[in-house]
């Protein structure tokens, strides 16, 4: 039986991806579970694996596509078996233009490159920026499907020279890639419209860098993987998220929802930009199976290798920044989710021991928390148990 192969939805508000390239060729054999094809989404670069073994054929796209979500790029077949006979593709529910009123006219279904009419089809993504950069869309030429204005087409304007929407001013322009413009449009609209707070804490850190020595070492000759503070946060974070299920919520525009796992999503830096690797059900996860997990997923990210589900799921964000000598910082939350913990890195600071001052090794945690979902006391509590389990990580981690 045929298999199809779509563009993947990563998330609600991804629109479409860009398929960067094949692993395998029209015609080749492909395993299941198998790398077959690399696209880039608004979130990461990710490995897409074959869901089927049989023939990589009906091959649609190609390398630079800009494909909507859900339309069938090629098929996996048995061998002598042809890949279904093509059929007319499925509306993506976007609404049409207001000024529709029957079908596009003929030659404009011919060509994807043709100037918007009153029945072309944009995308709401499109569409606000359009509005936001001042774009009259009747000019604008559309590249998806049957000639629908993507975001993609708006920026690529935005950013042409000669726009009027770029600064005038002398010098060098950077174009950013896909990822890095959508992280950008993510993070201005989580900023404009979740209502942020933050709450802080210093704390000693001495606790959980004797645990980093003990715990990492036998792990480390166990296994072969190197423990990070980031891990010990990881597993700590996930184990006082259960008695605190607010910080795990996520927003759905109406309600409140409660996640049934703690899935902890670690911020990396990559080279266009950052991605949140996710270490699915982190509270049931030893310290070493968290370590593991962190390290794949790192080697994966810094070699545009990653995978759809590495990047699905995240209920709760940490952000560690400590390794750049930041002493603290404030993140911005990463929409449905309801929290991000952001951590400084630990230094020497004079502090009070014992009622006399003393030098400890000191680490500053800000949490930033969607005032919809969690009040300041929630937060509080939170972020007191976590400072709590990090004067004591064994109990927790041990």
């Amino acid at each position: 039986m045929a298999h199809n192969i779509v563009m993947p939805a990563l998330e609600m508000a991804q629109e479409n991806g860009k398929l960067l390239s094949w692993r395998k060729k029209e015609g080749e054999a492909v395993a299941k579970g198998e790398p077959l094809l690399e696209i880039e989404t608004d979130k990461a670069v990710v490995e897409i694996e074959s869901p089927a073994e049989g023939i990589l054929a009906g091959v649609k796209a190609h390398e630079g596509d800009v494909i909507p979500v859900g339309q069938t790029i090629a098929w996996i077949v048995m061998p002598g078996e042809k890949p279904p006979a093509e059929t007319q593709p499925s509306g993506t529910g976007r609404r049409m233009d207001t000024k529709a009123a029957s079908a596009a006219p003929a030659a404009a279904a011919k060509t994807s490159s043709a100037p918007v009419s009153s029945t072309a089809r944009i995308s709401p993504k499109a569409r606000r920026l359009a509005k936001e950069h001042g774009i009259d869309l009747s000019g604008v030429r559309g590249t998806g499907s049957d000639g629908e204005i993507l975001a993609e087409d708006i920026m690529a304007l935005v950013a042409s020279p000669g726009s009027s929407t770029q600064a005038a001013v002398s010098g060098t322009v950077e174009t950013m890639s896909s990822i890095a413009r959508l992280m950008a449009e993510r993070t201005t609209q989580s900023w404009t419209t979740v209502p942020h707070f933050f709450v802080v804490r210093e704390i000693d850190a001495g606790a959980a860098n004797e645990a980093r020595e003990k715990l990492g070492s036998s792990i480390e000759k166990a296994q072969g993987v190197r423990v990070t503070h980031t891990d010990i946060l990881v597993g700590l974070a996930a184990r006082v998220l259960v008695k605190h299920p607010r910080l795990n919520a996520s927003w759905t525009g109406e309600e409140i929802r409660f996640n049934p796992e703690v899935n902890i999503g670690i911020a990396m830096a990559v080279s266009d930009g950052v991605v949140a690797a996710v270490i699915p059900g982190a509270q049931a996860k030893n310290l070493g199976e968290i370590a593991a997990l962190r390290q794949e997923l790192t080697e994966r990210a810094r070699s545009n290798k990653l995978r759809p589900t590495d990047i699905a799921g995240a209920t709760f964000t940490i952000s560690n920044l400590g390794m750049y000598k930041v002493d603290a910082f404030s993140a911005i939350i990463n929409p449905p989710q309801a929290a991000i913990l952001a951590v400084g890195r630990i230094t020497d600071r004079v502090v009070p021991v014992d009622g006399k001052p003393g030098i400890r090794p000191m680490m500053t945690m800000t949490l930033s928390s969607d005032h919809r979902v969690v009040d300041g006391a929630r937060a509080a509590s939170f972020l007191n148990d976590l400072a709590d389990a990090l004067q004591d990580p064994g109990k927790w981690l041990g």
